[in-house]
């Protein structure tokens, strides 16, 4: 894939970690169409390359990481009703097959369609200035997609609150913190250097054991929990032999994970 044709994404991979930078700050990031498909081409790409180890999104510009899909220009919807599909799976990575973990680096806005990002996201990391929101019942539509998505990753109470006041109330990334859905809360200008040491962090261990690790958490939650368990050796006698084969890299100082 051509990292250097995008339109609507700056991508670079450097060190075994692809940094996905929204570039639409004109249009406060939202996707459109064509955001759509370079994302769809962007899983292909970082789920069959081996040299991708971790991904980082975060989005140019002051005000807004992304409020969603682009009121401006709209996105496809099949004439047909039945024909019909959620715009947000293109965006999303574990729906299309790609299980490298992703960290967002969010800032700003944070609104609608952006949860779609947010909801399949392993890390999540915010400035202090970021507010979530899901504006849909304001503007007379149901709020169903992203919110059910959210639902399953922070409490349905919070997620009822945001979606049923709509434009009314913004989520503060101290509330986000608080309640999990964010786990660090940083000024402006550390938030992508946090983001970066983080996915190097990650970069640097066993990527089959990583890779592994994220896929077999996730799709657990698709299961029971007698379910889950009783398939989780699978993914250890898979992934075990080659990750441990894969540990070739030297030590970094250790961080203290702390709360801010």
């Amino acid at each position: 894939m051509d990292l250097n044709g995008l339109t609507t994404v700056i991508a670079e991979l450097k060190e075994h970690v692809l940094t996905i930078t929204l570039n639409r700050p004109d249009r406060l990031n939202s996707f459109t169409d064509a955001m759509r498909a370079e994302f769809k081409a962007l899983w292909r790409f970082a789920a069959n390359e081996d040299d991708v180890h971790a991904i980082v999104l975060q989005a140019n510009g002051d005000r807004a990481f992304c409020t969603g899909v682009d009121v401006k220009e709209g996105t496809f919807l099949a004439d047909n009703p039945f024909s019909r599909e959620d715009p947000g799976v293109d965006l999303s990575p574990k729906q299309n097959g790609c299980w490298k973990p992703l960290i967002c680096a969010v800032h700003g806005m944070v609104a609608g369609g952006a949860l779609y990002w947010l909801n399949e996201a392993d890390i999540i990391i915010a400035s202090d200035d970021a507010e979530f929101f899901d504006p849909h019942v304001s503007y007379g539509m149901v709020a169903a997609l992203e919110p059910i998505g959210l639902a399953h990753r922070i409490p349905i109470g919070e997620v009822l609150r945001m979606v049923l006041l709509g434009l009314d109330e913004r989520m503060s990334a101290q509330r986000a913190l608080e309640i999990g859905f964010v786990t660090e809360v940083l000024p402006r200008g550390q938030l992508r250097d946090r983001a970066q040491d983080l996915a190097a962090r990650i970069a640097a261990k066993p990527p089959a054991a990583v890779q592994g690790s994220v896929r077999a958490i996730w799709e657990s939650r698709d299961t029971g929990r007698s379910h889950a368990l009783a398939t989780a050796m699978s993914y250890t006698i898979i992934g075990n032999p080659i990750g441990q084969e894969q540990v070739v890299r030297s030590e970094v100082p250790t961080r203290k994970y702390e709360v801010r």
